[in-house]
């Protein structure tokens, strides 16, 4: 009777607890039904580059691209600047897939370092995967969960999300638009893009018919490019710049060489097909020109004929009018092969008045002094420069001006809209455009990076913060360079240093050796002898008062030196240069 009554307490209490776990369920899913959709941009607003944005809604998390950008000005030594993963690390386990839209450095150029801290699938198209594969080889990363998706491709993330790929125009094949169908309803993230109805490739015009057909179906949100949210009309087509370089090309005698982004595969496409019909040979420098390159042609995105491509070494053996040289740098970076050869530091090649240089690449915002230096580089050297400011179009953006985004947002018909994609300069130029077209203000929201745009039956709301810093990369160091780091490199660049030596022995109070000074980018020694005798004569009484005062000990006295020293220095020069005791301590028994 007992067991009995005992099986039937188990039973009951099994039968309970199955119950109240699917009370619990429907309750999760209620609640994630009714939770808002989370939109945390982690880069790629509020400047150029590195673009990331977060979607997240219940135990749900996808990242759209993750990019790199340029170091500025005031990060001296640092090589590149990638998204803050703070965020994603902490929420790894909601963490259903990274979507990227093209094989732009700015869109992929991080994601080695996110793979290397995480275990993610990533989906992208054959040409985007084919540029990464190379990139991941490079830093060591066996094995990638890399996923190939086509224009026209539902992928289902987790239970918040379906994302489909469509096709869109850019700068580089294989670009893709995304809808994300959410609890909330349709999200349309445009990508890099523009309209462009007369493409090098004729099949790979961009899918308005399917934007217009979610736009009819309803689509809640739009995030959009706003690179050139400034500029009015359209953005020209592609296939001019080819017909710019046949004209170059027909009848020039000189070796042509042609600098532009490594991952611009349809211009390069176009230098060759020009290098072709004329007869000349195509050499290849920079790395990640020579990788692009080799992955775009093994994947058939690009035709070379056999023969064409040349070394380097090889280009001694042809006349100047049968030559093309393929380069990076149009963007001014240092190391680059252009850099290298504007400044006479090419191991294989030197520039003169039999060369002309064809910079197919407009600035980036905040690198026209570099660019501008190489090209006075180049001039004083003969070379004959043409840039997009030059009578021939040798380069077309690749991004949606004013009235492509108008086109774009006619389309798709949003009930609210977040700008993407550049300054802050142009996301608000996106937003004006979007008040334009009949948005009401309240539906518009621009964004920062880290800061959460929650998205609602009601509407949009700021919901919170998350950690959106920059990284820096400096050389293998990620991360290690920080505000305090670059502080130093700026005062070290502004105003030098100096270095205080000594051995001292809080024994007997004695300084037993020393003091000597070293300077660095302050002054030169030997034409200010007499103020480096002050500052040794200002040291040594410093030393010597503190040691025999009180109870001395070596952190102290470092920075007792170090304070009075500086104020010193500057009476005397008006600088402020880093100072850096550096003393040993000397017991004698």
């Amino acid at each position: 009777m007992a067991k009995k009554k005992e099986k039937e307490t188990v039973k009951k209490e099994k039968k309970t607890a199955v119950k109240a776990k699917k009370i619990k369920e429907e309750k999760k899913e209620k609640t994630e039904k009714g939770a808002k959709l989370k939109v945390i941009p982690i880069g790629g607003v509020d400047g150029i580059g590195m673009n990331m944005t977060l979607l997240e809604h219940g135990d749900d998390i996808i990242a759209i691209d993750c990019g790199v950008a340029f170091p500025e000005d005031d990060m001296p030594g640092v090589d590149l600047v990638i998204p803050d993963f703070t965020y994603l690390l902490r929420n790894e386990e909601k963490l259903r897939g990274l979507i990227l839209t093209h094989g732009h450095e700015d869109h992929i150029g991080a994601v080695p370092y996110l793979l290397k801290q995480v275990k993610i699938p990533v989906y992208g198209t054959r040409l985007t995967l084919g540029i990464l594969r190379l990139k991941l080889a490079e830093h060591g990363i066996k094995n990638p969960d890399l996923r190939e998706v086509f224009p026209g491709d539902t992928e289902g993330f987790g239970k918040a999300f379906d994302v489909e790929f469509i096709k869109v125009n850019h700068s580089i094949p294989d670009a893709v638009a995304l809808c994300i169908t959410t609890p909330i309803g349709r999200v349309i993230h445009t990508g890099d893009f523009k309209i462009d109805l007369t493409p090098t490739e004729g099949d790979s015009r961009i899918d308005l018919y399917r934007l217009a057909t979610l736009g009819h179906k309803g689509v809640k949100l739009l995030m959009a490019d706003s690179t050139n949210a400034e500029r009015e009309g359209y953005t020209p087509s592609e296939s001019i710049v080819g017909m710019s370089f046949d004209k170059l090309f027909y009848g020039c005698e000189k070796r042509i060489v042609i600098a532009t982004f490594s991952s611009n595969v349809h211009r390069i496409q176009q230098v060759i097909n020009a290098a072709v019909k004329y007869g000349r040979k195509v050499a290849v420098t920079g790395r990640s020109m020579l990788n692009v390159l080799k992955a775009a042609t093994e994947l058939g995105y690009m035709s070379v004929p056999e023969g064409t491509i040349i070394d380097p070494a090889e280009m001694r053996l042809y006349k100047d009018s049968q030559l093309t040289l393929l380069t990076t740098g149009s963007q001014g970076e240092r190391m680059s092969g252009l850099y290298r050869m504007a400044n006479g530091e090419h191991s294989q090649i030197t520039l003169g008045r039999n060369d002309m240089v064809v910079l197919s690449a407009s600035a980036i915002p905040g690198n026209e002094k570099l660019i501008g230096n190489i090209v006075n580089g180049l001039y004083k050297l003969g070379v004959e420069v043409m840039t997009v400011d030059t009578e021939e179009c040798v380069h077309v953006s690749g991004h949606a001006c004013r009235e492509e985004l108008k086109m774009m947002h006619a389309l798709t018909q949003p009930e609210f809209f977040v700008p993407l994609h550049g300054e802050y300069k142009h996301l608000c130029a996106h937003a004006s455009l979007a008040r334009e077209m009949g948005m009401k203000s309240k539906n518009i929201m621009i964004p920062e990076n880290g800061k959460i745009i929650e998205v609602g039956k009601r509407g949009l709301a700021s919901g919170g913060t998350v950690p959106a810093e920059q990284i820096l990369v400096d050389g293998y160091g990620v991360g290690d360079v920080g505000a305090t780091v670059l502080k130093d490199r700026l005062h070290l660049a502004e105003d030098g240093i100096i270095v205080v030596s000594a051995t001292v022995d809080f024994t007997i109070l004695e300084m037993t050796a020393g003091p000597e000074i070293i300077t660095r980018g302050f002054v030169y020694a030997k034409e200010n002898e007499r103020l480096m005798e002050e500052l040794v004569d200002k040291s040594a009484e410093l030393i010597r008062k503190f040691i025999y005062n009180g109870k001395p000990d070596m952190y102290t006295l470092k920075e007792r030196v170090k304070t009075s020293l500086s104020s010193f220095i500057y009476s005397k020069t008006k600088k402020k240069p880093i100072v850096l005791p550096v003393f040993t301590e000397n017991e004698l028994y």
